[in-house]
């Protein structure tokens, strides 16, 4: 009884077994998307550096909430007369750079003497709520109209297309404006700054709709053609399970990265509003009506740098974890 033949050189390389002889099981498992995704994404530092500030100003904000308005510890309403100069008539600050010491690290508001540190601190949850929450609305909104449109095509594509249309060209800042003036200082029992606040949140959020819409219109327009829309209809599958089995988990990526480049604008588009007047009513700190207020003390640049730093900041951190988000999800577009 004659041996097996030994199987080598070429015959041994192509052995499966053998290639994999020694190799653990953890070192060729598969990665999914989402993981490949995100090892892209902590090789972006910038991006990395642009979350970490996000977290870091989100934990800010909810502090701020916390320490002024369930505790008390901070009292951004707070007057110090005593610190502002009215032997020369200029209602400034006393002392260096807008009176900035050791108990008031950024210095105080003129004429009030209103700490800006605490003012920053108090007003940094309003703002960003009103940035996410309306960022929130355009893109539930924008991403159900803009599947629907290019999904069904033909009239219903029409009819939203005009849709958008219409709201891209309404004068928004005008309507803002009307509306503040007949809008009711209580609405169902909210008292006069949360009826502000989810105005605010309505008008960025509604009329900003059409922009992530018609991307979304867009991307599904080109999805719906690929094969494997084809093959779940061949298979039988309805409208409704290729909507949400098929076409939406492939629009989650551009939709993450659209909302992250979204919330800066909103951002801006809040203090811009704050900023004309029709924002939230004083005395109650944000940072779009920081800046308004400092407007009236061009003379005095320590009351407009803290509230437009800690909108440069806020808006930067978010625009650079977009594009890292970006290259993440689709390094094609790089």
């Amino acid at each position: 009884m004659t041996a097996p033949p030994e199987v080598t050189g070429s015959a041994a390389e192509a052995d499966p077994e053998a290639a994999l002889k020694g190799v653990s099981a953890k070192a060729i498992q598969g990665r999914s998307l989402g993981q490949i995704a995100w090892l892209r994404l902590k090789r972006d530092k910038v991006a990395i550096a642009g979350a970490i500030v996000i977290v870091l100003l989100v934990l800010f904000a909810v502090a701020g909430l916390l320490a002024d308005r369930v505790f008390g510890w901070v009292h951004p309403n707070e007057f110090h007369q005593d610190l502002i100069d009215t032997q020369n008539g200029t209602l400034a600050p006393i002392g260096f750079f807008g009176g900035m010491g050791p108990d008031h690290p950024l210095g105080i508001e003129p004429v009030n003497g209103r700490d800006l540190l605490a003012r920053i601190f108090s007003g940094a949850w309003i703002s960003l709520l009103i940035a996410l929450l309306a960022t929130v609305v355009s893109v539930a909104i924008g991403t159900t109209l803009g599947v629907i449109a290019g999904f069904f095509g033909g009239w219903v594509d029409t009819l939203i297309s005009r849709a958008m249309d219409i709201f891209l060209a309404f004068p928004l800042l005008v309507f803002a404006m009307a509306l503040v003036g007949v809008l009711p200082d209580s609405v169902f029992g909210l008292s006069p700054e949360m009826v502000r606040i989810g105005m605010l949140i309505f008008i960025i959020g509604f009329f900003n709709w059409p922009y992530i819409g018609r991307i979304v219109r867009g991307q599904t327009l080109s999805l719906r053609e690929r094969e494997f829309v084809d093959a779940a209809r061949s298979l039988g599958a309805r409208g409704p399970y290729i909507l949400f089995r098929e076409l939406l988990p492939n629009l989650v990526a551009p939709i993450l990265v659209y909302a992250t480049l979204l919330v800066p604008t909103n951002i801006l588009f809040e203090s811009a509003l704050s900023f004309l007047g029709v924002g939230i009513n004083a005395p109650t700190a944000t940072w779009g009506g920081m800046l308004s207020e400092a407007s009236r003390f061009y003379t005095m640049p320590h009351f407009a740098l803290w509230p437009g730093l800690a909108i440069f900041i806020t808006v930067l951190a978010f625009n650079l974890f977009g594009d890292g988000l970006r290259d993440a999800l689709d390094p094609r577009a790089r």
